[in-house]
């Protein structure tokens, strides 16, 4: 936090034409961000590769610590291990919730080895508390080269996360829309 100001709104919005690409806006900074590989979506359902339009809190970060130091940020701030997941399972107790792997139900790896989660926040959708069905795991995150579209999430590149993060604490939200 270089002058100490923190962030209220990270606003992100999809490209005309090009629902799965976007740009997201903080104070100054506008950077290019991906979007789910079917756009926007007010609806948002488990599977359906949309990113839900509204706004989320920024609640916590997970960085991988065998590729990154510690993001600076007001934020609570978790490393990942590589036994963390994330249930998807609309009929499992956990749905959208931290799993320890091994686990038997579906679920989303957070030790990567694309790089996509060396940062990810967890933003406050479908979480409190969770409806089956509802959609799972829609983080913000570390985009893919080239900027391919997510399953669903918000990604922008490492560079670029790190920059918004030292901006970011609690009452942060992701306005998408």
């Amino acid at each position: 936090m270089k002058d100490g100001k923190m962030a209220e709104v990270l606003a992100v919005r999809a490209r005309p034409g090009a629902p799965q690409k976007g740009t997201l806006s903080l104070e100054s900074i506008t950077v290019p961000c991906v979007l789910g590989k079917s756009g926007l979506a007010v609806r948002k359902r488990e599977g359906d590769g949309k990113t839900p339009v509204g706004r989320f809190a920024l609640l916590s970060v997970y960085y991988r610590p065998d590729r990154l130091r510690r993001p600076i940020t007001r934020l609570p701030v978790s490393e990942i291990s590589p036994d963390l997941g994330w249930c998807d399972d609309p009929g499992h107790p956990r749905y959208n919730r931290p799993v320890k792997l091994p686990f038997s139900a579906s679920h989303e790896r957070m030790w990567r080895e694309d790089g996509l989660y060396d940062v990810v926040v967890v933003l406050d959708h479908n979480l409190h508390p969770p409806v089956p069905g509802l959609g799972s795991a829609i983080f913000f995150h570390c985009a893919r080269p080239g900027y391919s579209p997510t399953e669903g999430c918000v990604a922008v590149s490492r560079k670029d996360m790190l920059k918004i993060l030292e901006r970011c604490g609690p009452g942060t939200a992701m306005a998408i829309g």
